[in-house]
């Protein structure tokens, strides 16, 4: 029979591997958004879309809370907890810039290009479909893991919209689309800082 200390060695070492697991594919999907980033950033201003350039602003908000995921991963619950606050206060500042820029676009952009926006949104949803899959198992957990899922599930539902939007600039000819799920892109940032705050401070005060 297995004594109190062999089980608590099996479920430390079971810790390490699942740690060692999520560093490895925290470090995959941080290089994968760190790249789209720059693609889209380019493309956005190429194809003069509000909705692609929202999109950009938002793998770089996720890069940054990779980063801050990689730092925190073997510190403190306290540490987590307040990089998480930190990590939810910048994707809000994130969300408030994207309204910035749509409200710019809205006066003075021009109508974005339809196809360089759907070809773009189908690359950024496959490279978001697939950093979600490799998140997945590890979106349990305290607020750091949960701010990651909840940026990787987000980024998802924006690429969607984005391809949607493209869809219908092509044939409505005109840039509310676009607009609109720029807007919505922007709320999606804002309701996950409002999230990942929230649990960050139930989880400082424990």
């Amino acid at each position: 029979m297995r004594n109190m200390t062999d089980c608590c060695e099996s479920a430390g070492a079971i810790t390490a591997a699942t740690d060692h697991a999520y560093r490895r594919v925290l470090y995959i999907v941080l290089a994968l958004n760190v790249i789209m980033f720059l693609v889209e950033s380019v493309a956005g201003y190429i194809a003069g879309s509000a909705a692609l350039q929202a999109d950009a602003i938002d793998f770089l908000g996720d890069s940054l809370n990779f980063i801050s995921a990689l730092y925190v991963l073997n510190k403190s619950p306290r540490w987590k907890s307040g990089a998480a606050m930190v990590k939810g206060g910048v994707i809000g500042l994130f969300g408030l810039f994207v309204l910035g820029n749509t409200l710019y676009h809205w006066l003075y952009g021009a109508l974005p290009q339809a196809g360089t926006m759907g070809i773009i949104g189908i690359l950024a949803l496959v490279v978001n479909a697939g950093c979600a899959g490799l998140l997945f198992h590890f979106r349990k957990g305290d607020s750091n893991r949960s701010a990651v899922w909840i940026c990787s599930r987000n980024d998802a539902i924006a690429n969607i919209l984005v391809i949607g939007a493209g869809i219908l600039v092509y044939f409505t000819g005109s840039k509310w689309p676009d607009l609109a799920v720029s807007f919505i892109i922007a709320a999606l940032a804002l309701s996950g800082a409002v999230q990942i705050i929230g649990k960050a401070k139930k989880e400082w005060h424990l």
